[in-house]
């Protein structure tokens, strides 16, 4: 396992504002008497700092699946699966799987197919919670499309929320993609909506528990 490069400016700056709580927590409370506080406020800001580095956590792991599969992009959990109208690229009917990541979460986002980047586009928005329903329109988003060699075209969607305000998204148009690559990160709790073309088999159902690469969201037959 490695740390993620989008979170070393936010790790050293809170070991720094730690080091100097620390700091000022010993020089208050160094009497015997007060102790007990010293050690509570120090296991506070360790697990403050251990919150912190955890979530830019980047976990070693290879994808299983085939040239036909579409991998899950993101840890988290399946929060839609329906079939609905996809209204920025396709104008038509997809079936839209959404996967909600909480702060606790893996939150590097992978490449769910391989092909040719299509489409590539950055959306200012608002900071709606993750899982609300206009969350996908109006929130602060970044849109990706991948075509596979078969034709069949993927979209799926970065979206900020409540906390999540700084989406990372790696992709540049007409650039040759393989599933499983790192394509972004998302800061804190956020989502991703995928779209996936009506007919493809869907293994995944509202409630799921998944992980980016080792998960399967469905296949193309």
């Amino acid at each position: 396992m490695k740390l993620h490069r989008e979170g070393y400016g936010i790790m050293l700056t809170t070991l720094a504002i730690i080091v100097f709580l620390s700091s000022l927590n010993y020089w208050l409370f160094q009497k015997v008497e007060w102790l007990w506080l010293f050690i509570l406020i120090e296991l506070v800001l360790l697990t403050l700092l251990g919150l912190v580095v955890q979530f830019f956590r980047v976990p070693n792991r290879v994808s299983p699946y085939g040239n036909n599969d579409i991998i899950c992009p993101a840890d988290g959990k399946i929060v839609v699966v329906e079939e609905t109208a996809e209204n920025e690229y396709f104008n038509d009917k997809r079936i839209q799987i959404s996967i909600f990541m909480s702060p606790l979460n893996v939150h590097v986002n992978y490449y769910p197919l391989t092909g040719l980047v299509k489409y590539v586009k950055y959306h200012p928005g608002l900071f709606l919670v993750a899982w609300h329903p206009k969350s996908s329109t109006d929130n602060e988003r970044s849109t990706v499309v991948v075509e596979h060699s078969n034709g069949k075209e993927v979209l799926f969607r970065q979206i900020a929320g409540a906390v999540a305000r700084r989406i990372c998204c790696y992709a540049k148009e007409e650039a040759q993609v393989n599933a499983s690559d790192e394509f972004g990160f998302i800061k804190f709790g956020s989502r991703i909506d995928v779209f996936l073309p009506i007919g493809t088999t869907i293994d995944v159902k509202v409630g799921d528990i998944v992980q980016g690469k080792l998960s399967r969201l469905g296949r193309f037959e």
